[in-house]
């Protein structure tokens, strides 16, 4: 799943989860025709709206003989395992149903299926890592992307104080509610500091912003990055396993 607001404000996530799925054997599809998950209009409550985006994707996913619909952005990969709620009741939800069976975050997907031993990074350090809630809350993903990066040698993987409370992106929080959801950051970026972490890892491309942009006004823009591109690091040619 290609994703909307990621392709453009990160799209070197999917480039590195191509990269690693690859690595471990597996053929990545990019199907055409696919759009927007319907996350954003879900939460906003313009549920028409959100199941006109999601049958677009239900006809060209549904096409495709793959045995799990791979998604890098948590948000996304929430809505689109709560597609059977959005057409609770009408034709659509046994397709649904069997669309939400496949749809897997990459960090689970890894983690099931098992993963080559990683190499060293290029910079050894603390990696503080922050449990998106889509991912955390919303699918109970917890455990698969620690289990991850502590596989790589040389780093050490931090908890965030009070890591299960918002970062204040939140889907569209960030926008409809500025500064609570700066308020939040601000608390994130403070936690995060106060573990000596020198970068911060995360499952979602909202939380990616959100904390980069606390970081930034704390006047410590320490680097943030998905799960997935720690891991393409870790496996890129040079990176002894």
């Amino acid at each position: 799943m290609a994703g909307c607001v990621q392709q453009v404000l990160a799209p070197g996530i999917n480039r590195a989860a191509i990269d690693v799925l690859t690595l471990h054997g597996a053929e990545v599809l990019v199907p055409a025709g696919q759009g927007c998950c319907g996350a954003i209009a879900m939460h906003t409550g313009m549920t028409g709206q959100a199941r006109a985006l999601a049958r677009r994707n239900l006809a060209v996913l549904l096409r495709q003989d793959v045995d799990a619909v791979i998604v890098t952005a948590a948000g996304c990969g929430s809505a689109m395992k709560e597609y059977p709620l959005l057409f609770r009741g009408r034709p659509e939800e046994a397709a649904a149903r069997r669309l939400a069976e496949r749809v897997r975050d990459i960090a689970e997907w890894l983690d099931a299926t098992g993963v080559l031993p990683p190499g060293p990074l290029p910079a050894t350090g603390r990696l503080a890592y922050h449990d998106a809630c889509h991912l955390a809350h919303a699918q109970g993903i917890r455990e698969a992307p620690r289990r991850l990066l502590a596989r790589i040698p040389g780093i050490e993987l931090v908890e965030i104080p009070d890591g299960e409370i918002c970062c204040g992106s939140a889907g569209t929080y960030n926008v409809e509610h500025p500064q609570l959801a700066g308020e939040l950051g601000r608390r994130k970026a403070q936690a995060i500091l106060s573990t000596g972490a020198d970068a911060v890892v995360t499952g979602n491309v909202g939380c990616i912003v959100q904390i980069a942009a606390a970081l930034r006004e704390q006047g410590r823009p320490l680097p943030v990055h998905h799960t997935v591109e720690v891991l393409a690091q870790a496996y890129a040619p040079g990176a002894a396993g």
